[in-house]
């Protein structure tokens, strides 16, 4: 059955693809995807390209794919990924450090993970927080 997504390759593109093949400053898998256009450009099939570089026939179509439909720089390294959303705000997480390093309540000999998240709940400067996420924000600002 003939490929859908026929890779033809300009010569820049081709030179291109061969410099970052050449050059060992990539990723693991833009080397890989550089590797699979070029030799769907030697007119291999999926099935062959998947053996030869150990990946996944759907891998090699959707490289081939990408490229016919939005060129080789999204081909090569995808589209960039979303991810979630931060739960705190910047005004809150620096609430948050100033409260770590102001006096403990009456009573407390220090700040704990679960009292800092209380009271950022408590001033409504968030709808919830755990005190896991108290202790990864205060643990990256040091």
């Amino acid at each position: 059955m003939p490929n859908k997504y026929t890779v033809n390759l300009t010569q820049e593109e081709h030179q291109q693809l061969v410099d970052l093949t050449k050059k060992g400053k990539n990723s693991a898998r833009v080397l890989k995807r550089a590797q699979i256009l070029l030799l769907a450009d030697q007119g291999d099939r999926d099935e062959a390209i998947a053996n030869v570089l150990m990946v996944g026939e759907s891998t090699v179509h959707r490289t081939r794919q990408r490229y016919v439909e939005e060129g080789v720089e999204l081909a090569l390294s995808g589209r960039p990924r979303k991810g979630r959303e931060k739960k705190m705000t910047p005004e809150a997480e620096a609430f948050l450090i100033a409260t770590a390093c102001s006096d403990p309540p009456s009573g407390r000999e220090s700040w704990t993970m679960q009292l800092l998240a209380d009271k950022l709940v408590s001033l409504e400067l968030i709808n919830s927080i755990s005190d896991e996420t108290v202790r990864t924000t205060l643990k990256k600002t040091r």
